[in-house]
């Protein structure tokens, strides 16, 4: 079949209260080449510094998301996006009194192994 119709995104659990529905990647359509996630961080969420192996693009819907990378701070709002290339080390977070919800790109597609979180 040359192509595939998304009714039922899969729910990912993460800690700290985001929400990840992956409508397409590995554990949603066995998809390697790449992944693409809708999610919701509440404020308060942040998650440690990792480098990962993959190309990353970040679309915000609403709210705004943290960014820190080669020592400096981007604030992300709603309707920019941002590309950041595998092999940078990056972290996000959402200090900011709203929810933020964006959609992910990973290119190939994320996997645990490959995002190198420090600490774990």
């Amino acid at each position: 079949m040359n192509w595939h119709h998304q009714t039922k995104p899969i729910s990912i659990p993460v800690p700290g209260g985001k929400t990840i529905e992956e409508h397409f990647g590995i554990p949603s359509t066995n998809t390697t080449g790449i992944s693409i996630a809708h999610m919701v961080a509440p404020s308060g969420w942040g998650e440690p510094f990792q480098t990962p192996e993959f190309d990353e693009y970040t679309l915000m819907v609403r709210g705004r998301k943290q960014i820190e990378l080669d020592g400096r701070v981007i604030v992300l709002s709603a309707g920019e996006s941002l590309f950041i290339g595998k092999g940078t080390r990056v972290r996000y977070s959402n200090p900011f009194p709203e929810d933020a919800e964006y959609w992910s790109v990973c290119h190939p597609a994320f996997n645990i192994e490959s995002v190198h979180r420090e600490g774990e």
